[in-house]
């Protein structure tokens, strides 16, 4: 209705604009090659504005038919362009789907319609790459390098091509050459400071790690624990040779890492092995009160060198409340107990652990106890066998294997701060069938007690 009415105003404004302009008074006299026109000034002035409005109808008309050519050629490319960037899409779905053969005719298809679309080829190199025809990817890919929108793209295919035929030093090759066009590529660092950690060359991987750009508070946490991780390798690489270096390097680990136990394990020996146990001590109390590190204990109980059992039963009583608040505090004390052959108290520090799903570390400890107490050997044999079905606990695991002091990188993968203190995760799935028999675990171990001695350096 509105339109209606906007249309029924328009039309009268332009009939009225037609009259007026018919109707302005006057003549208008041409005389032209003998011939003589008076038109009145209203008409003349009509006839002159349709002239003007068919000549531009007639160029229009003109300039179509002149550029047929030109916009059917061009409607012809949108409709391939349009075809091109449909295949690529397609493309990149079935390649994410694992239809590598599909995808690598799309990308042909694509490059058919987009001679100039890198991705198209960039498609094809990755299609080829999940098919293993290492020949054509590895050509693609060398073709997209001279381009510098797509180096790294192709730089990254590479790597993995690399990667996948254990070729390590041309895929560091690669990961090197992307970081001199993107030094902020994260599998180009992640590549080179793998490489620099497994060889050792903790200096300049702690300058890689300080180089990275951390903005989020994750990263900014994960940035502050690989630096920690870093100098806590190189503290433990000097402590032989160069407490002094080794004993800096520990300490600004903890200063990213407060209650990082390894690296509090390192100064707190330099400490010790410098006759300053009242800085060891007061190290590692901290450490303790954040961490219940077994570890910890056992090194503050030796942080005096020469220390008799009973006189290492006191230290750790002043460490650890009484009772025990935690399973590993329980541990240590009783650990001392035995030692210093006070059995009340390590039977005492034990009772609450000592049950029907008590740990191997307890067992072993409480058969300790009922042989050196009472003499009982059938009682200690009873928590023998126990021991060996018994739960395990917690120790530095990286993957699936175990080891008695952390270490900076696995020995199996070569990660940097693979190393975790918690259950195996073997001992973890290891139950007790409803039979009566044990699913076997991949980490066997023979259950011993040990004494409350200092960790070796």
């Amino acid at each position: 209705m509105i339109r209606l009415a906007y249309w029924l105003i328009v039309s009268l404004l332009v009939t009225a604009g037609i009259a007026w302009l018919i109707g302005l008074p006057g003549i208008l006299t041409i005389e032209m090659l003998g011939f003589r026109v008076q038109p009145r000034l209203g008409v003349a002035a009509f006839l002159v504005i349709a002239a003007i409005a068919v000549v531009i109808l007639v160029w229009g008309i003109v300039k179509r038919i002149v550029a047929a050519p030109y916009y059917i050629a061009r409607r012809s490319r949108e409709r391939r362009k349009d075809l091109g960037f449909l295949a690529l899409s397609d493309g990149f779905i079935a390649l994410q789907a694992g239809d590598a053969n599909r995808a690598r005719q799309l990308a042909r298809e694509a490059q058919g319609n987009l001679p100039r679309n890198a991705a198209a080829q960039l498609l094809e190199a990755r299609a080829d790459l999940a098919l293993g025809d290492m020949h054509s990817a590895r050509e693609h890919y060398r073709a997209l390098i001279s381009n510098r929108k797509t180096a790294l793209a192709a730089l990254s295919g590479l790597y993995d091509q690399a990667r996948q035929q254990g070729r390590t030093d041309a895929a560091l090759t690669f990961a090197q050459k992307a970081l001199d066009i993107a030094p902020q590529a994260p599998w180009a660092r992640e590549a080179v400071f793998d490489d620099l950690t497994r060889n050792g060359r903790w200096d300049e991987a702690l300058r890689m790690v300080a180089d990275e750009t951390a903005v989020s508070r994750e990263e900014k946490m994960r940035k502050r624990r690989r630096q920690a991780v870093v100098e806590t390798a190189r503290a433990q690489l000097a402590e032989g040779r160069d407490p002094a270096a080794a004993l800096e390097h520990s300490l600004a680990a903890l200063k990213l890492q407060p209650d990082f136990v390894p690296a509090a394990l390192v100064a707190a020996r330099i400490y010790a092995n410098r006759n300053e146990a009242r800085r060891a001590s007061s190290l590692l109390r901290r450490v303790w009160r954040a961490t219940s590190h077994p570890d910890v204990a056992v090194l503050f109980a030796n942080a005096t060198p020469g220390t008799s059992a009973v006189d290492r039963l006191k230290r750790i009583s002043e460490l650890v409340e009484s009772p025990p608040p935690n399973k590993a505090s329980a541990l240590v004390l009783a650990r001392a107990a035995i030692d210093a052959f006070d059995w009340t108290l390590a039977r005492s520090a034990l009772s609450n652990y000592a049950g029907a799903n008590s740990s191997q570390a307890v067992c072993l400890l409480m058969a300790e106890i009922e042989e050196g107490e009472t003499g009982d050997k059938g009682k200690a044999r009873d928590w023998l066998n126990r021991a060996v079905r018994a739960p395990r606990d917690p120790v530095w695991t990286a993957d699936g294997i175990t080891s008695d002091e952390w270490e900076p990188l696995s020995p199996v993968s070569g990660k940097l701060d693979a190393f975790e203190w918690r259950v195996p995760t073997s001992a973890v799935a290891a139950r007790t069938s409803a039979t009566g028999s044990a699913v076997a675990t991949t980490e066997p171990t023979t259950p011993r007690a040990a004494p409350l001695a200092l960790p070796e350096g």
